[in-house]
């Protein structure tokens, strides 16, 4: 395996860092197979196809290893690794996946393949491309991540009612905006929200308290990986 590494730059030129890449070629950081630990299929057995690179700097990212470091592959060979694992649910998650042209034509091959393909972005990028048989789980940046303003509203529109939105929660200030965010486009009566908190910075019961409280429809996740392992482990 040859590890290609992205150069680090500045954030203005992230979404550029890999038009250097051939047509057909995808740069992967790690794909695995492991249980789901979040979304509506969280439990369920996946196989994970991590992309490297992501133009955002979440505050509280727990995959930073994914920012530039990865593997360069041809896409027909991600979709033969993956097929390998005769899995029938997967994953395509980063960094950011979208930053990745050949990633469109993946989750069609995929889809085609009878595979339930989810999508995790952080939906600060286009999703009208993607084709509509895969699940995006689009994240919806709080202002602790420090990408608030990152967050592309019109992505709300392109969104299906079997699609999902997530917010991840680090203070009681993300709490209030998520719940106002929530009222404010009615996403509680349109999509499944998931909502999860920054492990180690709000405690789960006080979460749940404001979920109980705020008599929104939504579901509160845990990050079920990090209680199963340790929560610094990699591929799981």
């Amino acid at each position: 395996m040859s590890v290609f590494l992205l150069p680090q730059i500045p954030h203005p030129q992230r979404i550029a860092q890999l038009r250097d890449l051939p047509a057909g070629a995808l740069l992967i950081h790690e794909i695995y197979r492991s249980l789901q630990g979040e979304s509506t299929f969280a439990g369920l057995p996946c196989v994970f196809v991590r992309t490297t690179a992501c133009h955002l700097r979440c505050t509280w990212c727990d995959t930073p290893h994914a920012f530039n470091r990865g593997e360069r592959m041809t896409r027909a060979d991600v979709l033969a690794r993956v097929l390998e694992f005769d899995c029938p649910l997967v994953e395509l998650t980063g960094g950011e996946p979208l930053l990745q042209p050949d990633v469109y034509p993946l989750m069609v091959e995929l889809a085609d393949a009878r595979k339930t393909v989810l999508l995790e972005t952080s939906g600060s990028l286009p999703i009208g491309g993607v084709d509509r048989r895969v699940h995006i789980i689009m994240d919806l940046k709080c202002p602790d991540s420090g990408e608030c303003e990152a967050n592309d509203y019109s992505n709300l529109e392109c969104l299906k009612p079997s699609d999902e939105i997530k917010f991840v929660i680090a203070s009681r200030k993300d709490w209030d905006w998520a719940d106002a965010t929530i009222r404010e486009y009615g996403l509680d009566r349109r999509f499944a929200v998931l909502v999860s908190a920054v492990f180690g910075s709000v405690e789960l019961s006080v979460l749940a308290e404001w979920v109980l409280a705020s008599g929104l429809n939504v579901r509160m996740q845990l990050q079920m990986h990090k209680f199963i392992w340790d929560p610094q482990a990699r591929g799981v």
